[in-house]
């Protein structure tokens, strides 16, 4: 029987060890491994981010066209045939023209401002996006570390394992425990082999959410270099909420609006105004000897005031939309001084966790496990409160792992949120 428990327990470390070679079978290759070789990376590369900075330079190139004049007229009249005889110089038989609006209304300047306002909101979709992937990519950046320190807490807790095992085999060999304690120690080896496949999926999610922001493919190897540091951080919300209203791409954008509809309205005013168009015509006389026989300057021009409906409508929907945008500034900066508030209780809330777990509960958990372990070797306690004690350490130092990753992402959360821009941690 002892034989059997042994074989067992040997079987279940040869597991542990070829489920550690599998999780680093990937070998490292030359891609970026700090965060800031990863974010400069995704700034460069990523399709998304590509995308919307050439619609950024498309709506650039609307402005000059939106400003610039109504193009030259050009016109001619020539004669092909005529059927009656008349005398000389009687009638025209060749003109040529050339017509040029003036926009002495200014409705080029209005449409070039406007233009100039959709340009600067698409420059905020542009600038919305860059935040965003690189948020996605420190949350991404901080999952991957906290994956990589719970395999190494997996296989501290393996290494425990097998040193209580051991000592629990011992002892059973000797009559001095039951055969409970060794059984009592394989399930909780088989337990961590589990646990140890669920985080290297969560680390392969982590590597392949990476890959995909740097626009690479999803399989290529990746890894990572340093590990999370706690960095206590003084948040005060008024100034955030400031920065916020300076910063943020959905505040600027919704400014852009109401500056973009203002202009529309100045526009719509100025369609009351009618811009001239002045023509020159030069005419040749069918008998003349000279190129050009006589030459004529006019001007013409629309008459909006007749159609007072059509020019009215435009004004009251130009002023209506000014409204909306309006109204629309209005709740984005209410929704912003919510999404701050909100997100600096989160930011400080995981770090009073981690806090906790590390002042407080760890060196509790880890003096628990020793005095545990001390108590069993001298038969005056049991295996079942040294596996306990191990287990709470265990779940401890995960937990504590779970809370610093949760804050270094809620902080690239908050400067997404604000639309700040930080040097990121080497």
């Amino acid at each position: 029987m002892k034989t059997i428990y042994r074989l067992l327990f040997y079987l279940t470390l040869i597991s542990t060890t070829k489920a550690g070679e599998t999780g680093n079978a990937e070998p490292f290759s030359s891609g970026p491994t700090t965060q800031r070789e990863l974010i400069s990376v995704v700034l460069q590369e990523n399709p998304a981010l590509k995308a919307t900075r050439a619609k950024w330079e498309a709506m650039k190139a609307r402005v000059p066209q939106a400003r610039a004049w109504e193009d030259l007229r050009a016109g001619g009249d020539f004669r092909v045939e005529r059927s009656v005889n008349i005398p000389p110089n009687s009638f025209m038989d060749q003109t040529a023209m050339l017509e040029q609006e003036l926009p002495i209304s200014g409705k080029n300047l209005s449409r070039g401002r406007t233009a100039t306002a959709e340009a600067r909101a698409t420059f905020e979709d542009f600038r919305r996006t860059e935040l965003d992937v690189v948020m996605r990519a420190r949350v991404a950046y901080a999952r991957l570390a906290n994956g990589y320190s719970q395999l190494e807490v997996n296989q501290r807790n393996s290494d425990l394992l097998e040193q209580f095992t051991q000592i629990s085999r011992s002892r059973y060999e000797s009559g001095a425990a039951t055969q409970a304690d060794v059984l009592i120690a394989q399930t909780d080896a088989a337990k961590l082999l589990e646990a140890r496949a669920d985080l290297e999926r969560q680390i392969s999610e982590a590597q392949s959410a990476l890959n995909v922001l740097m626009n690479r493919p999803a399989q290529a190897p990746l890894d990572l270099s340093g590990s999370l540091s706690f960095t206590e951080q003084a948040l005060s919300l008024q100034k955030l909420q400031a920065i916020a209203l300076a910063l943020r791409p959905e505040m600027q954008r919704a400014q852009d609006r109401i500056d973009a509809e203002r202009f529309r309205l100045e526009l719509a005013n100025r369609q009351w105004f009618p811009d001239p168009a002045l023509n020159v015509k030069t005419q040749r006389y069918n008998d003349a000897a000279q190129g050009v026989s006589e030459v004529d300057v006019g001007v013409s021009f629309p008459l909006p005031f007749l159609n007072p409906k059509k020019y009215g409508a435009g004004i009251l929907e130009a002023r209506k939309t000014l409204e909306t945008a309006q109204h629309e500034f209005d709740a984005t900066r209410t929704e912003m001084f919510g999404l701050v508030r909100d997100q600096v209780k989160k930011i400080q809330t995981s770090a009073t966790q981690y806090e906790l777990y590390s002042n407080n509960i760890l060196p509790v958990a880890r003096q628990t496990v020793e005095a545990s372990r001390a108590a069993y070797e001298s038969n005056t306690g049991g295996f079942l409160e040294l596996i306990t004690a191990r287990r709470t350490l265990q779940d401890a130092e995960s937990a504590a792992l779970n809370h610093l990753a949760d804050h270094e992402a809620a902080l690239a959360e908050l400067d997404a949120i604000i639309g700040r821009n930080i040097e990121v941690k080497k």
